[in-house]
Parts: structure tokens; sequence; C-alpha cells
């Protein structure tokens, strides 16, 4: 069982005994924090939607007054307004969560773009990748040694490695995938970040091993996103 398939599982069943979902929770760190968000939603919504009226707050002929029912039905909507938050924000932790492991998913095949080479991609190879992207970089981008237009969720992307000091670093531009903040992520061999981009989708920024720390990840990011060039 891989993370994409245990959330949509814990989805359906928050409360989930099965015995190879607890095998695969125990072993994987973001999944138990996953699992954790999941359940403490589940709380706060079945105690949002517990609405208690007072029996007393009738007239004497046993029919509510004009003033209890706007009362109970603004402590209803409120209780609902707030489950309907709470659904909002976890859809989209779930749905960056979900890009992020189709992000890693995406690594097996293209294994030879982690290569470690001081060998600059062509000119004009990086351009025809980033042209349909509307993208552009800048001399100060790094050292570019792959690049390619993948197909990535129905569109191409530019699939990117720019090598540092410790060894390549991948950079995908995400510009038909929307990310609100910045979320890091460790699955299945792979760490780093996605990064929303403003107008423009959002970027992945991983690596694979434990010979680059989260911050060379952070420094790759920042280092690319300041040499973008949008040209639409």
């Amino acid at each position: 069982m891989n993370c994409v398939q245990y959330r949509r599982s814990l989805l359906e069943d928050p409360q989930h005994r099965d015995t190879g979902k607890r095998r695969h929770v125990q072993g994987c760190p973001e999944c138990a924090r996953y699992t954790e968000q999941i359940r403490a939603f589940e709380s706060r919504l079945q105690h949002a939607l517990r609405v208690s009226v007072d029996p007393r707050s009738g007239n004497r002929g046993g029919r509510p007054t004009a003033r209890v029912w706007p009362v109970r039905w603004l402590a209803m909507a409120a209780s609902v307004a707030a489950a309907a938050v709470i659904v909002g924000s976890l859809w989209l932790a779930a749905s960056e969560r979900s890009l992020a492991a189709a992000v890693v998913g995406h690594m097996p095949e293209e294994p030879q773009a982690w290569s470690n080479t001081d060998r600059p991609v062509a000119a004009l190879k990086l351009e025809a990748v980033l042209r349909d992207a509307h993208l552009r970089l800048k001399a100060d981008a790094g050292l570019v040694t792959y690049a390619s237009s993948c197909s990535f969720r129905g569109h191409q992307v530019p699939h990117l490695v720019v090598q540092t000091r410790v060894g390549p670093v991948t950079v995908m531009m995400l510009t038909h995938e929307t990310a609100l903040t910045a979320m890091h992520f460790d699955e299945s061999g792979y760490q780093g970040m996605i990064i929303p981009m403003p107008h423009h989708g959002s970027m992945a920024v991983l690596e694979r091993g434990a010979a680059i720390d989260m911050h060379t990840v952070e420094s790759v990011a920042l280092q690319v996103e300041n040499a973008l060039d949008w040209t639409a």
C-alpha cells in the first residue's frame, strides 16, 4: 500500500482497523501526521454538529417564539459553516499531499535525470522545454544539466535538474497545479517542497537520498524562483 492509497482509504474510514493500513502508517511519519489531522477533524465535526436547544425556550402554548427560531438556526448555520471550513481545509491539504505523491511517482520514469555531472544542457533545448510554459531562465538559475517536457496529470510541464555542491536537485514547473501554501514532503526516498507560484501554478523541488538536507532544497527553490522570467 502506498501513501495515496492509504490516504484515500482513510478518508473513507478514519477509524480503520485494517492490519495493512496500520502497518503502513507505522512506517510512514507523513501519513501518521495526516491520520491525526483527519481524526481531529472528525472529532471537531461531530462536536460542531451537536446543536442543543433549550426546551424551556418555547412559550406557554408550546410553540417557539419569534426570537427562538433565529437563534437556533443561526447556531446550526454556524456549525455547518465551521464544518465546511474544516472540510475545505482538509480537502486542500489532501490535494497538496496527492500532488506531492504524484511528483514522487513521476521520478522513476526518468532515472537518467539524476546524473551527477557538470555538463550543462544545451541552451536551445532548455529554451524549447520552457517555451510552452511561457518561461525563461536567467543566467543565475544555477547549472541546469537536464531539461525535458514531461506529461504530468494531462499537461506538458518542464522537468529540470539543477546541480548543487552536494548533488542534483529536480525542479518541476507545475503551471497547471495550484498550491495555496508551501508544503514539505518526505516519502519513498524523496524529500522536497511544493511551492505556490501566484498566477503561475506551483513548483516542485525535490531530491533523493540522504546527501542533501531540506535547507539545500529550500535554497535551490529560492534560487530558481528568483531566476524565473515569465513571458506571459
